[in-house]
């Protein structure tokens, strides 16, 4: 690595970052051209940030994207970042000529629409309103003014006339919302599209209500919810209808990846290997169908080496990249637990040389999955053994019928109360009360408890 390269990843891991050292498999040019909008500059300017193969050659991509739109601080970002890591690039030289000419269109054109929308409200005319709104709230969100964008689109709402208008604005409400990282807004948003078109329209929207709201259960760790969305989502639709948030590949990583991390075998076999919609999906991302059929095929760690050898690609991706590490664990959890299911005991070194990396020993991984609860074993390190801990299922039946008739007991004595206050022609009165004087008419007024027994 050459020394500003050096300098650029160790300012990253100071902020935070992630990095990484292995090249992805994935062509880079490729890779971008499966998006459209302002999600590739954000892809593309990830990879910078934070690949070391890949670094200089995506800083420039986002760079070169950044000047074929219209927001003045995406380029400075990337432009800083490449004067660090390759300071002898052209690239890496502000162009001062072409952000003085933006800045100055951006505000032309900001004032030029806030005055059209002025016009517009003026004549009482909804459609021009609602055209006006919709035109500046495209216009503040491509120069990046993310606020001032989501109040245009917003205003949108009140003039709608039809239900596109309204998948419109919800569209445009969730795009920025993914962009601010505002998940919950997100599924509000998506709450207020859906029903509202006809058959076929509401057909090709599926997918996108569902990856989107996937993508906003993804960012609020609820894996299991993300996994459902993702593998309901329509395969037939072609992928231009929600490419500017994510592509069909991205489907089945983030559909495969959230089942394999929250499902059960029989649920992997049934919704992901046997769902033949998303089957379409996995198609694109073999490996990923390799991992949950091995997982399924009780291959634990072939499962595992399969997901390592892909894991730089997803550390680059810009809805995974903060989850991978849970995502890898919660994986790796349950194939340590499915695969000592079958023992009594197993040695160490079998165990490490199933699930540990190389030069390290899987011990601690162990003992930090005894302490939260998801492994129930012991571990003889005298004699390197791993004692898994049965359920004594003798015991449990004892219980259960304990329970059962302590219950049957305490049912039998009710009937017999009941039987007996019968027999005993006992009645149930109500107790009266005296509350004073009665507001209106002053005369005493008589109220009754619940019954009681006298």
């Amino acid at each position: 690595m050459a020394d500003p390269l050096l300098a650029f990843f160790t300012v990253m891991d100071g902020q935070g970052g992630f990095v990484v050292k292995e090249a992805p498999k994935f062509d880079l040019d490729l890779y971008i051209q499966n998006y459209r909008g302002r999600t590739r500059f954000d892809r593309l300017f990830l990879v910078g940030r934070s690949s070391v193969p890949l670094c200089i050659d995506a800083l420039k991509a986002a760079i070169a994207e950044a000047k074929r739109g219209r927001d003045p601080q995406r380029y400075r970002e990337a432009v800083d970042c490449l004067r660090i890591a390759a300071p002898n690039e052209p690239e890496a030289q502000f162009d001062y000529a072409w952000l003085d000419g933006i800045e100055a269109s951006n505000r032309n054109e900001t004032h030029r629409l806030t005055a059209e929308l002025k016009g517009y409200k003026n004549n009482l005319i909804k459609e021009s309103v609602r055209m006006g709104n919709e035109d500046l709230g495209k216009h503040l969100e491509s120069i990046g003014d993310l606020n001032g964008a989501a109040e245009a689109y917003s205003r949108m709402r009140p003039d709608v006339s039809t239900p596109k208008h309204l998948v419109d604005v919800g569209k445009h409400l969730v795009r920025v919302a993914l962009q601010r990282r505002e998940w919950s807004m997100v599924n509000a948003h998506l709450a207020k599209m859906g029903g509202h078109q006809g058959p076929e329209d509401e057909k090709a929207l599926q997918p996108y209500l569902k990856i989107t709201q996937g993508i906003a259960y993804l960012g609020l760790d609820q894996y299991h919810e993300a996994a459902l969305s993702f593998l309901a989502a329509d395969a037939g639709v072609p992928s231009t209808a929600y490419n500017e948030i994510a592509s069909a590949n991205d489907v089945a990583v983030y559909g495969g990846l959230l089942a394999l991390a929250s499902m059960e075998r029989t649920a992997l076999q049934n919704m992901v290997l046997d769902n033949s919609t998303f089957r379409t999906f996995l198609e694109l991302e073999p490996h990923i169908r390799r991992a949950v059929t091995q997982f399924v095929n009780g291959r634990y760690s072939a499962c595992i080496a399969t997901l390592e050898a892909h894991k730089s690609d997803y550390l680059l991706d810009i809805y995974l990249q903060k989850h991978i590490p849970k995502i890898y664990s919660k994986i790796r959890s349950k194939c340590i637990v499915q695969y000592l299911i079958p023992f009594s005991c197993v040695t160490l070194d079998t165990m490490s040389t199933a699930f540990g990396h190389a030069g390290q020993s899987i011990e601690d991984e162990l003992v930090t999955m005894i302490r939260d609860g998801s492994l129930k074993a012991r571990i003889n390190t005298i004699d390197r053994l791993v004692t898994t801990v049965s359920a004594d299922p003798r015991g449990s039946l004892q219980s259960s019928a304990l329970k059962t008739a302590q219950d049957y007991k305490k049912q039998a004595i009710d009937r017999l109360r009941r039987m007996s206050l019968a027999a005993a022609e006992l009645e149930l009165k109500g107790v009266k009360k005296t509350t004073g004087q009665h507001a209106l008419g002053g005369g005493n007024e008589i109220m009754y408890d619940e019954s009681v027994l006298v």
